[in-house]
């Protein structure tokens, strides 16, 4: 059941499912095909795409995703989706896959579609708003290094210096979604930005995913003592729900970040945070994580099943895609097991075993709102 920000509901997996179907585990039909478990992963890599006009090299594949067939019918058409880091009616930067023009310079494209009052006008989701201040233009250089600088008009310091932190995580998570792309260094008419136009935020000079999103560091008196970990948690919208990633200080003295990870999943956000967990209380690992060849493999207690009315053996959708979301953030995990007490007997909610190992979805929180 949804644990925290919840009225008191309790979601039985019956609902659970329901829900599902009427707007896909990533709210589409499309992405709950790609995280549906069991499954391998399969990468594929693209041809890279040249840019004659902002000097852009880019890949269209997106990072941590396989080819579906889905995939493949997406981008045989005119559009292709992608994954644009907006705001959402609690003030979280979180992922929506819209669908996009196919063009050349997909990168710059994607913070085109971050611009208010842009072309992301007539796809922005209910409850969603851009992060770029309006007639924002910007051109996108990607070095072989896989530093992306994106260069931006005076019209980018127009904006509210609440906004300021989420823009450059915006930027920063949008674009390090292609595999062309790991670092990205901000400019602003052609000078590189060292701190932030408005209200001063310093920029480090290669910003990156491991600055972290949505970050909350409450409860934390001394942030040396501490290290970040991202876990993905439960949002509603009018269509369902989504996932949001925040970045939390978990101690430094835990040197597994598997088990740091999945400690600050399981309990869930904090009440006044607006976000929600699928995680029953008393949920733990019963044994320490077993990573191997990128693939992890964690061993829950019985909570894991969470089942309201009374099945046994089944996890959620939302705990299974929390997991393998907030796992796949770090650098040498690609795919997860669950088990229970050692025993591999759990299955999903259309009671498929988990007999193999579940993947990143290609696409995170897909929908047509």
């Amino acid at each position: 059941m949804l644990k925290k920000g919840m009225k008191g509901i309790a979601v039985t997996v019956t609902a659970s499912a329901l829900l599902l179907s009427g707007c896909g585990i990533f709210q589409s039909d499309q992405a709950s095909e790609e995280i549906d478990p069991p499954q391998d992963i399969t990468y594929v890599k693209e041809e890279k795409e040249q840019d004659k006009t902002d000097k852009t090299k880019d890949k269209t594949e997106d990072k941590g995703s396989k080819t579906t067939s889905d995939d493949k019918a997406a981008q045989t058409g005119d559009t292709v989706m992608r994954e644009l880091y907006l705001i959402d009616k609690n003030g979280y930067v979180t992922a929506q896959t819209l669908p996009l023009p196919k063009q050349e310079g997909t990168a710059k494209q994607a913070l085109e579609y971050l611009v208010e009052g842009g072309p992301v006008s007539n796809i922005l989701p209910n409850g969603f708003r851009a992060v770029l201040p309006a007639d924002t233009t910007v051109n996108v250089d990607i070095k072989e290094d896989g530093t992306a600088i994106a260069d931006f008009s005076n019209e980018f310091k127009n904006y509210k210096a609440e906004d300021e932190q989420k823009i450059v995580q915006a930027i920063t998570w949008t674009l390090t979604q292609f595999n062309s792309i790991d670092k990205v260094k901000l400019r602003m008419n052609g000078h590189d930005l060292k701190e932030m136009p408005v209200n001063g935020t310093p920029i480090s000079e290669e910003l990156s995913r491991e600055d972290g999103i949505n970050l909350d560091t409450a409860g934390v008196t001394d942030i040396t003592a501490t290290q970040p970990v991202t876990v993905y948690y439960l949002a509603e919208s009018d269509k369902g729900t989504y996932y949001v990633p925040v970045t939390k200080r978990t101690s430094a003295k835990e040197k597994d970040q598997v088990t740091a990870a999945i400690k600050e999943l399981t309990e869930g956000p904090d009440n006044k945070s607006g976000l929600l967990s699928d995680f029953q209380g008393d949920v733990k690992l019963e044994n320490k994580p077993k990573i191997e060849d990128g693939h992890v493999t964690l061993d829950f207690n019985e909570a894991i099943y969470g089942s309201a009315d009374g099945q046994k053996k089944v996890i959620s959708d939302e705990v299974l895609n929390s997991i393998v979301l907030t796992l796949t953030e770090l650098p040498d995990v690609k795919s997860v097991s669950v088990t229970v007490n050692g025993k591999s007997e759990l299955v999903n909610e259309k009671g498929e075993k988990l007999s193999k190992p579940v993947s990143r979805p290609s696409k995170v929180n897909t929908g047509s709102f």
